[in-house]
């Protein structure tokens, strides 16, 4: 019998962006910003970072590449929080939402930090009403689904528990009449799986 299935987000479930940006901007520039304000939902607000234009920009996107996607730093807990939940009996797998090239490299950086992940399944981001992973999860059919995006909860099917990962309140888009599509809330990764094991006994 196949285990029962948890699909994780990557960015702000499993690994920090944040850090990650911080990194790329310090490869691309040649040292890392400073931090703004620690309670911030984007990148670009948590660290004290110029506005770049066109030419800069250009630049700064060439540095989120293989080295970047395979060397994301882990989020505190969220290696216990997945070895918990595999432990207890269920399988998970990454949907994220990148460009299918990276996802050999984004599987690489969650089996390096130790998650008990054999598969990453990368969606791309397309714009739309609807998210770019709800074909993805009705297609797996997991019994949940963690995202720290709400939109990302757009068009997942009802049958599956959707997990809202609160972080970063500043500039959150996790607010509105929305939040009616999470069937619960919770500070991180490690806090979901608390919850959600108590509620398996």
């Amino acid at each position: 019998m196949p285990r029962p299935l948890i699909a994780l987000d990557a960015d702000g479930v499993l690994l920090d962006f944040h850090l990650g940006y911080a990194g790329a901007w310090a490869r691309a520039f040649g040292s890392a910003p400073a931090e703004r304000d620690p309670l911030a939902y984007w990148p670009i607000d948590r660290w004290q970072v110029e506005r770049l234009d066109e030419e800069r920009r250009a630049h700064f996107r060439r540095h989120f590449d293989e080295q970047f996607w395979s060397s994301v730093p882990a989020i505190e807990g969220a290696v216990e929080a997945c070895h918990r939940l595999h432990d207890a009996g269920f399988d998970l797998v990454c949907v994220s939402a990148l460009e299918a090239a990276h996802e050999a490299a984004r599987l690489r950086n969650l089996r390096d930090h130790g998650f008990p992940i054999e598969r990453v399944i990368a969606t791309g981001n397309a714009a739309g009403e609807r998210s770019p992973k709800a074909d993805a999860i009705a297609a797996i059919q997991p019994l949940a689904f963690v995202d720290d995006y709400l939109p990302y909860f757009r068009g997942v099917p009802d049958s599956v528990h959707r997990a809202l990962i609160m972080r970063g309140s500043s500039g959150t888009p996790n607010t509105g009449a929305e939040l009616s599509l999470a069937d619960s809330l919770h500070d991180d990764l490690l806090a979901f799986a608390a919850d959600w094991l108590k509620r398996r006994k």
